[in-house]
């Protein structure tokens, strides 16, 4: 059995990482989506609301699993017996860090290998701090998140 580690901080989870998510869904038999917890940066949602509503978002995929981790993302893949990495791509930027990252993984964990999955055109814009913004400007974000991510993030601001 393949297991994948999508591993992101997701905050909050777009349509965007949805989308990589359900590609890695379709090639991977396990896909473990895995929310990056930082003590010493505060997100701007908890772990836990993120992990709530990523699980909301992705019901429907039964070979998704949903959990947190802190520390090193390959010590995490070790613990869960995952080889496989995966990582979304939505410009050539993104592909500057990733690849980056996925070099000093290798180092760290020679057994672990990246997938780098591109986004679908209409979601190459969307990151999670240009959903921030947008909402914390009382601006509309319905066609950026989930619709569980949306209704919760809109009634916690009152928009």
């Amino acid at each position: 059995m393949t297991i994948a580690i999508y591993p992101g901080s997701f905050d909050p989870i777009t349509n965007g990482h949805i989308d990589i998510l359900k590609s890695g869904a379709e090639i991977f038999d396990k896909v473990i989506i895995a929310v990056a917890y930082n003590a010493d940066k505060a997100g701007f949602l908890p772990v836990e609301t993120r992990v709530d509503l990523i699980k909301q978002s992705v019901s429907d995929l039964a070979n998704v699993e949903v959990d947190c981790f802190q520390g090193l993302t390959v010590e995490y893949a070790k613990k869960k017996g995952a080889n496989v990495l995966l990582r979304g791509l939505r410009t050539s930027f993104d592909f500057e860090y990733e690849l980056q990252l996925s070099q000093t993984n290798n180092v760290l964990y020679n057994d672990i290998k990246t997938v780098f999955l591109i986004t679908k055109p209409e979601y190459n814009f969307i990151s999670s701090s240009c959903v921030r913004e947008i909402l914390l400007n009382k601006g509309d974000i319905t066609n950026f998140v989930p619709k569980s991510v949306a209704e919760y993030l809109n009634a916690k601001h009152g928009i």
